[in-house]
């Protein structure tokens, strides 16, 4: 017979908005296949399919928006492949059948002024399709990017304006669940540091970074309030990461860091509280540890 014993956090609800396939991996992978894995619900949406993006598979170079302009459909079973791995059922893409938002491109780019990118999309109108999502499972938790989306992608931007914006009418709206704690991903500046250095000594780089101070999207130590530790979920966070096959060299600078500092690094992942009550416990930096502390399952 099978063990009914209830999952320490089943009844608990976590909401990511994302721009792109990929992105939830990186920032956020071991977080959501941990309290997936713990029985919490976890709902993943992704804003674009990642139409613009960079192929590094050469034998893959013809889906590419400037030749045949496939990606997009190949990054969406990109990241139903991640999402097996993580163990993540419910991930959806912003929009439905009549409404969907084209990746962006980078600052700056042509594509950028395109009239049915996520970039130029109302931010009410995109706002009410997370709010929808909200009032239908009543997040506990909301996880976000920054105010620059972490780095300065339009769509990472648009990203954060969307949720927030969601999250502020939420309460005004349908069911009016007010989302009690947000966070936006954070990556100490510490951290990178320390990635940096171990890469130099082994003759590599990070990004062709020289100096922590060459990166965007380091914050200072004292802004980074939370840290999960996912080192469990490693292995699925890996292959996950390989499933985004497109995005993700294999040999290039992430899985070169995790050879060079072991599979931990990319199983803490940090987090800034931007709303609701930081609680124990915490670690000796001071940092929550568990996102859903002080939180009822209801």
């Amino acid at each position: 017979m099978a063990n009914m014993t209830p999952k320490p956090y089943s009844g608990f609800r976590m909401l990511l908005v994302h721009a792109h396939p990929d992105d939830e991996t990186i920032n956020n992978g071991a977080t959501m296949a941990l309290y997936a894995s713990l029985g919490a619900q976890v709902t993943l949406i992704t804003c674009t399919r990642g139409e613009e993006g960079e192929v590094l598979v050469p034998g893959l170079s013809h889906l590419a928006a400037t030749e045949e302009d496939q990606l997009g459909n190949h990054r969406i079973v990109e990241l139903a492949h991640a999402m097996e791995a993580l163990g993540i059922s419910d991930h959806r893409f912003l929009g439905n059948d009549e409404v969907k938002f084209r990746d962006s491109g980078m600052m700056g780019t042509e594509p950028n002024n395109r009239p049915d990118v996520f970039w130029q999309a109302d931010l009410d109108s995109a706002a009410k399709l997370v709010v929808d999502v909200i009032q239908e499972i009543r997040p506990h938790i909301l996880i976000t990017y920054d105010e620059i989306g972490g780095y300065g992608h339009p769509d990472h931007i648009q990203a954060h304006r969307v949720a927030m914006r969601a999250a502020e009418l939420s309460p005004l709206s349908g069911n009016q669940w007010d989302v009690p704690k947000i966070y936006w991903n954070a990556m100490p500046k510490s951290v990178i540091a320390q990635g940096i250095e171990a890469m130099k000594a082994s003759g590599s780089d990070f990004f062709g970074a020289e100096s922590v101070d060459d990166l965007p999207f380091v914050k200072a130590d004292e802004l980074v309030t939370a840290v999960v530790d996912g080192t469990s979920q490693v292995d699925a966070k890996m292959a996950a990461m390989k499933a985004h096959e497109t995005q993700i060299a294999v040999d290039g600078p992430f899985f070169a860091l995790s050879n060079n500092l072991g599979s931990q690094i990319w199983g803490l992942e940090f987090y800034s509280l931007v709303k609701g009550v930081a609680s124990a416990p915490f670690n000796d930096e001071g940092r929550e540890t568990d996102l859903f502390a002080g939180l009822n399952s209801e």
